[in-house]
Order: C-alpha cells, then structure tokens, then sequence
C-alpha cells in the first residue's frame, strides 16, 4: 500500500495489481461489444453449449462478429467445448478467427458433460471427453504451428497434413473445471487455469495443485495465466444481490441454489464486492471473467464494474 500525504490529509493508494477483468457477454452482445470495449476492459467472453436448458450461441461464430465490431479488446471462449467437435474444425475455425481478429483469441475449453444430449446428439461417448480433449489440444496446437502434421492417437488420426494460413502465433488455451483432471490438464496442456464455482480458498488450494503439477511435468506455472469465472451482482442491497443470483444460478443449472449462491458470487455494493474480489486477488486470480447474474440488465452491470469496481483493484 503507497501512502501519499496531501496537507493534512494521508491519503492511502493501492499499488497496480496486474489483474485483468473481462466480462461474460449477454446474447446481445454484438449490441454491447463496443460499449464494453470503451470502459477499458480487457476481454469479453462468450459461453455456449450446442443443446442445453435454455438458449445459447455458437461460440466461435459469435466471437468472429464481435471481432469486426473492437479492435483492442481480447476476444475469449467461456468455454468452448472441445470434445463436440474435431479439433481438425476446431483448429480451423479458432485458427481462422485468430487470424481476423488480430491475434486476440483465447480458446478456454472444457470438456462438458452435465448435459448428456448433445455428447449423444453429436456421436461423442460421453465418458471420452477428457481423453478426446487431451487429443485434440495437442493436435490443434500442431495444426497450427507445423508445416506437416502426422498424429496416431486413440481418438483421432491425421496423415501428413498441413493447415494454411496459420496464425502468427497459437492462441492461448485456457482449461476450464474445477475438477483433479482439469487442474492436471491445465498443468500441462494449459496456457491459462479458469476454475468456476469456486470460493477464494478451494481457488488458492486449486491453483496451488495446478503449480505442483505443472512442476511435476518440467512447465513453469508461471506460464499458466491464473483465471476465474466469476459470477457476480453488484446491487444497493446485499439480500437483493443474494435474491437474484439463487434465482438465477438455480434456473441456470436446474438445480436449486438455496444456502449456497453466496458461497459462489461476489453480491453486494461496491464496498462488498471489492473485498470479495481482493479475496480471490489474494488467492491468486490474475484475470477475472466476471459474469453479471440476471442477464437482463447486464449491461447496467458492466457499467457499475467499469465505474466502481475496477479502479480500487487494479
């Protein structure tokens, strides 16, 4: 803490973090992208599911919109899941999205599974996610960065094969999950570990397994950007807060969120969910993807974050 004196008056400055905010995206976005660009956040994300309880976009498509519509602003998938697809496509598309957006991606992933319809809809055996993920990551990665790619794996088989045009450089990959294999897979396939659902203590606990096995692995887990998805809902009153995020976070895994909202959302004033947010700083987050609850007025939100939030952290 830098103290600075004004007269009589001490006046105590908090020192530069280096943490990075984004925010996830409503289904307006492509109406909001510009907005969220000017109030200086870092990134803007957009999650998806290919079938789920209620209505979601493709997120890779989505994103090559919002790309034509910023220029600066970091353009990340929250999440994007990997095993639906073949990382041939995969790499394809996330490539070309790279590509036309600057070099602004950041692929976070994850391998899904709390909704069993659309691993069946799409032909994938549910208990091979994780496996199919590991897969396609290395593929992706090779896709983009060699000029001829030979693979032989349980899963997936490519023969001498070159993708152009590549990206300057490959996109950084985020792993998604709070689970032990997500930790080990963020620890030695991930450039980024973005957890969900987390309270500061299981977040510093986690990232702590994620350094140790990055070590185990020969990585430095400096190389890991330590993320968070975080719901929030920045309100006059915290029981107001606390009333919408049970009712949003219930509604949005279908199932009930009563007791136990709290533990995973920042909710309150400003005073509230700055201390919360130092929190998880404390734990180790470098780059919050802040996720408002109550889509509806989300945009409301991001403006609050922007204006009383995000300069008393960073």
């Amino acid at each position: 803490m830098k103290v600075i004196a004004t007269g009589a008056t001490i006046t105590a400055m908090a020192e530069p973090t280096g943490v990075r905010f984004g925010v996830l995206a409503a289904q307006s976005v492509l109406d909001q992208a510009a907005e969220i660009e000017s109030l200086s956040f870092d990134s803007i994300w957009v999650s998806e599911h290919i079938l789920f309880h209620g209505p979601t976009l493709e997120a890779l498509t989505t994103l090559a919109a919002v790309a034509g519509r910023t220029s600066r602003i970091s353009l990340g998938t929250a999440v994007y899941l990997m095993p639906l697809r073949h990382p041939t496509i995969t790499a394809k598309t996330a490539g070309t999205l790279d590509i036309i957006s600057g070099g602004r991606l950041i692929l976070g992933i994850g391998v899904g599974g709390e909704y069993k319809p659309e691993f069946d809809a799409t032909g994938v055996p549910v208990k091979q996610r994780g496996a199919r993920t590991d897969e396609a990551i290395d593929i992706c990665r090779r896709l983009w960065t060699e000029e001829h790619v030979d693979y032989e794996g349980r899963h997936f088989s490519l023969g001498d094969v070159s993708m152009k045009p590549r990206p300057a450089s490959p996109p950084p990959i985020w792993i998604a999950g709070r689970s032990k294999a997500a930790m080990r897979r963020a620890a030695i396939h991930g450039d980024g570990y973005l957890p969900y659902l987390v309270d500061p203590a299981r977040y510093r606990q986690g990232l702590s397994e994620v350094h140790a096995e990055a070590e185990k692995a020969g990585r430095d887990p400096a190389q890991i950007t330590p993320a968070l998805y975080q719901f929030i809902y920045l309100s006059d009153s915290y029981e107001e807060a606390r009333r919408v995020a049970v009712e949003d976070l219930s509604r949005r895994y279908n199932q009930s969120f009563e007791g136990i909202a709290e533990r995973y959302s920042v909710l309150g004033n400003a005073d509230q969910c700055v201390e919360r947010l130092q929190e998880f700083i404390d734990a180790g987050v470098r780059h919050f993807v802040l996720t408002p609850l109550d889509r509806g007025n989300a945009l409301e939100q991001y403006r609050a974050y922007a204006n009383d939030l995000l300069p008393r952290l960073r």
